[in-house]
Protein backbone atom coordinates (compact mmCIF):
# COMPACT_ATOMS: atom_id res chain seq x y z
CA UNK A 1 0.00 0.00 0.00
CA UNK A 2 1.31 3.88 -0.61
CA UNK A 3 2.54 5.48 2.22
CA UNK A 4 0.34 7.99 1.32
CA UNK A 5 -2.33 6.32 2.57
CA UNK A 6 -0.63 5.01 6.06
CA UNK A 7 -1.21 6.92 8.86
CA UNK A 8 2.47 8.54 10.22
CA UNK A 9 2.00 8.28 14.37
CA UNK A 10 2.92 5.81 16.15
CA UNK A 11 0.69 4.06 18.89
CA UNK A 12 2.91 6.15 21.22
CA UNK A 13 1.23 9.07 20.60
CA UNK A 14 -1.52 8.76 22.63
CA UNK A 15 -2.29 11.13 25.92
CA UNK A 16 -2.41 7.74 28.22
CA UNK A 17 0.79 7.96 29.51
CA UNK A 18 0.36 12.03 29.98
CA UNK A 19 -1.54 11.41 32.63
CA UNK A 20 -0.46 14.03 35.12
CA UNK A 21 1.24 12.57 38.53
CA UNK A 22 -1.57 11.55 40.54
CA UNK A 23 -2.67 13.75 43.26
CA UNK A 24 -4.61 12.57 46.56
CA UNK A 25 -8.67 12.65 45.98
CA UNK A 26 -9.64 16.43 46.18
CA UNK A 27 -6.04 17.24 46.40
CA UNK A 28 -4.66 20.37 45.24
CA UNK A 29 -1.36 20.70 43.31
CA UNK A 30 0.59 22.78 44.92
CA UNK A 31 3.40 24.64 43.54
CA UNK A 32 5.99 27.15 44.68
CA UNK A 33 6.12 29.88 42.56
CA UNK A 34 9.60 29.02 41.40
CA UNK A 35 8.51 25.93 40.40
CA UNK A 36 5.53 27.75 38.60
CA UNK A 37 7.78 29.88 36.63
CA UNK A 38 9.70 27.07 35.37
CA UNK A 39 7.26 25.21 34.13
CA UNK A 40 5.68 28.39 32.66
CA UNK A 41 9.15 29.32 31.00
CA UNK A 42 9.73 25.63 29.38
CA UNK A 43 5.93 25.99 28.22
CA UNK A 44 7.01 29.62 26.48
CA UNK A 45 10.22 28.23 24.97
CA UNK A 46 8.56 25.39 23.55
CA UNK A 47 5.61 27.55 21.98
CA UNK A 48 7.98 30.33 20.72
CA UNK A 49 11.32 28.53 20.13
CA UNK A 50 11.59 25.17 19.83
CA UNK A 51 8.27 24.13 17.98
CA UNK A 52 8.57 27.18 15.16
CA UNK A 53 12.38 25.75 14.42
CA UNK A 54 11.11 22.28 14.20
CA UNK A 55 7.90 23.58 12.33
CA UNK A 56 10.54 24.60 9.85
CA UNK A 57 12.77 21.60 9.58
CA UNK A 58 9.89 19.78 8.63
CA UNK A 59 8.45 21.91 5.76
CA UNK A 60 12.09 22.07 4.50
CA UNK A 61 11.73 18.25 4.60
CA UNK A 62 8.93 18.03 3.44
CA UNK A 63 9.50 20.15 -0.21
CA UNK A 64 12.73 17.64 -1.06
CA UNK A 65 10.36 15.14 -2.08
CA UNK A 66 9.54 11.34 -0.91
CA UNK A 67 8.60 11.99 2.50
CA UNK A 68 8.56 7.96 3.16
CA UNK A 69 12.37 7.41 3.38
CA UNK A 70 13.26 11.02 4.31
CA UNK A 71 14.83 10.84 7.90
CA UNK A 72 14.81 14.69 8.63
CA UNK A 73 10.96 14.63 7.80
CA UNK A 74 9.73 11.62 9.44
CA UNK A 75 12.60 13.08 12.83
CA UNK A 76 11.05 16.26 12.26
CA UNK A 77 7.18 15.08 12.53
CA UNK A 78 8.31 12.70 15.84
CA UNK A 79 9.69 15.73 17.88
CA UNK A 80 6.95 17.93 16.78
CA UNK A 81 4.49 15.55 18.58
CA UNK A 82 6.84 15.06 21.14
CA UNK A 83 6.73 18.70 21.61
CA UNK A 84 2.75 18.89 21.43
CA UNK A 85 2.12 16.36 23.77
CA UNK A 86 4.85 18.43 26.24
CA UNK A 87 3.08 21.70 25.36
CA UNK A 88 -0.51 20.09 26.62
CA UNK A 89 0.93 18.71 29.50
CA UNK A 90 2.75 21.87 31.58
CA UNK A 91 -0.57 23.51 30.09
CA UNK A 92 -2.76 20.91 32.03
CA UNK A 93 -0.51 21.30 35.20
CA UNK A 94 0.03 24.93 34.96
CA UNK A 95 -4.01 25.30 35.01
CA UNK A 96 -4.57 22.94 37.99
CA UNK A 97 -1.47 24.68 39.73
CA UNK A 98 -2.11 25.94 43.19
CA UNK A 99 1.00 28.65 43.70
CA UNK A 100 1.99 28.44 47.46
CA UNK A 101 4.71 30.93 48.36
CA UNK A 102 6.78 28.97 51.20
CA UNK A 103 7.99 31.74 52.55
CA UNK A 104 5.14 32.61 54.67
CA UNK A 105 6.66 30.48 57.51
CA UNK A 106 9.70 32.01 57.45
CA UNK A 107 10.80 31.54 61.49
CA UNK A 108 8.15 28.76 61.90
CA UNK A 109 9.26 26.00 63.48
CA UNK A 110 6.29 24.04 62.39
CA UNK A 111 6.17 21.98 59.13
CA UNK A 112 4.07 22.97 56.18
CA UNK A 113 5.14 23.04 52.37
CA UNK A 114 7.77 24.58 50.99
CA UNK A 115 9.58 23.65 54.55
CA UNK A 116 13.64 22.12 54.30
CA UNK A 117 13.72 19.63 57.40
CA UNK A 118 16.27 18.07 58.65
CA UNK A 119 15.39 14.80 60.31
CA UNK A 120 16.87 11.31 62.24
CA UNK A 121 15.68 8.18 62.34
CA UNK A 122 16.24 5.67 64.46
CA UNK A 123 19.97 4.79 64.15
CA UNK A 124 20.53 7.97 64.53
CA UNK A 125 21.41 9.03 60.62
CA UNK A 126 20.82 12.51 59.55
CA UNK A 127 18.69 13.28 56.25
CA UNK A 128 17.56 16.82 54.91
CA UNK A 129 14.97 17.01 52.78
CA UNK A 130 12.94 20.12 50.85
CA UNK A 131 8.76 19.60 50.48
CA UNK A 132 8.04 20.21 47.28
CA UNK A 133 5.37 19.87 44.58
CA UNK A 134 4.74 16.74 42.40
CA UNK A 135 6.14 18.25 39.14
CA UNK A 136 9.12 20.41 40.79
CA UNK A 137 10.40 17.49 43.30
CA UNK A 138 13.98 16.01 42.24
CA UNK A 139 15.08 13.03 44.56
CA UNK A 140 18.73 13.80 43.75
CA UNK A 141 18.72 17.34 45.02
CA UNK A 142 16.83 16.14 48.08
CA UNK A 143 13.34 17.29 46.76
CA UNK A 144 10.30 15.32 48.14
CA UNK A 145 6.51 15.82 46.87
CA UNK A 146 4.04 16.71 49.50
CA UNK A 147 2.48 13.63 49.01
CA UNK A 148 5.52 11.26 49.37
CA UNK A 149 5.48 9.30 52.58
CA UNK A 150 8.15 10.93 54.31
CA UNK A 151 6.84 14.54 53.46
CA UNK A 152 2.96 13.36 54.87
CA UNK A 153 4.84 11.97 58.10
CA UNK A 154 6.40 14.63 58.53
CA UNK A 155 3.50 17.70 57.42
CA UNK A 156 2.03 20.04 60.85
CA UNK A 157 5.09 18.41 63.30
CA UNK A 158 7.19 20.45 65.33
CA UNK A 159 11.04 21.51 65.18
CA UNK A 160 11.63 18.29 68.13
CA UNK A 161 8.86 16.18 67.74
CA UNK A 162 8.66 12.35 66.82
CA UNK A 163 6.96 11.09 64.17
CA UNK A 164 6.14 7.66 63.14
CA UNK A 165 7.29 7.02 59.26
CA UNK A 166 5.14 4.13 57.52
CA UNK A 167 7.67 2.13 55.23
CA UNK A 168 7.63 -1.27 53.87
CA UNK A 169 9.48 -2.76 56.66
CA UNK A 170 6.78 -1.61 58.98
CA UNK A 171 6.71 1.68 61.29
CA UNK A 172 9.88 3.95 62.01
CA UNK A 173 10.19 6.71 64.41
CA UNK A 174 11.94 9.72 62.98
CA UNK A 175 12.76 12.97 65.30
CA UNK A 176 12.38 16.35 63.32
CA UNK A 177 15.69 18.38 64.26
CA UNK A 178 15.27 21.35 61.89
CA UNK A 179 13.06 23.13 60.24
CA UNK A 180 13.66 26.11 57.73
CA UNK A 181 11.76 28.01 54.97
CA UNK A 182 13.25 30.11 52.16
CA UNK A 183 13.53 33.96 53.38
CA UNK A 184 10.80 36.35 52.16
CA UNK A 185 11.91 38.08 48.68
Amino acid sequence: MNKAFTKETDADDDDADLSPAPLPAGGKNYITPAGFARLRAELLDLMDSERPKVVEAVHWAARNGDRSENGDYLYGKKRLREIDRRIRFLTKRLEIAEVTDPSVHHGSDQIFFGATVTYADASGQERTVTILGVDEADSAKSQVSWIAPIARALLRAHEGDAVKLMTPAGAQEIEVLAVAYPPAA
